[in-house]
């Protein structure tokens, strides 16, 4: 899936963080979506750059094989991508890696 956004082979930094329903709100009919109790949120940090048509299908990707794989119904899966500069990355070292 990650490769519809030409990530780096081996750039892999992830948090996964469970939630009960007292502690994660997702609104159930937002734009008119009816998201059951099962709906998650997914949010990847990246560089910024890519296209439109890169995102949709990378959304897409992501939707489809969450529901081919485990059955999670394409209305329950919220991707939200937060696109910042090559020089607000430091992979460590105190050095910006990615900086020109």
């Amino acid at each position: 899936m990650i490769a519809t956004l030409n990530a780096p082979k081996d750039d892999r930094f992830q948090v996964v963080t469970e939630h009960t329903p007292d502690t994660l709100f997702i609104d159930p009919s937002y734009l008119g979506i009816g998201r059951g109790p099962d709906a998650l949120i997914i949010q990847l940090t990246l560089n910024e750059g890519r296209t439109v048509e890169v995102k949709k299908a990378f959304y897409r990707a992501v939707t489809d094989g969450l529901h081919e794989r485990v059955g999670l119904r394409r209305e329950d899966v919220f991707i939200n991508l937060v696109e910042v500069k090559k020089e607000n990355w430091s992979f460590g070292n105190g050095i910006a890696q990615y900086a020109s």
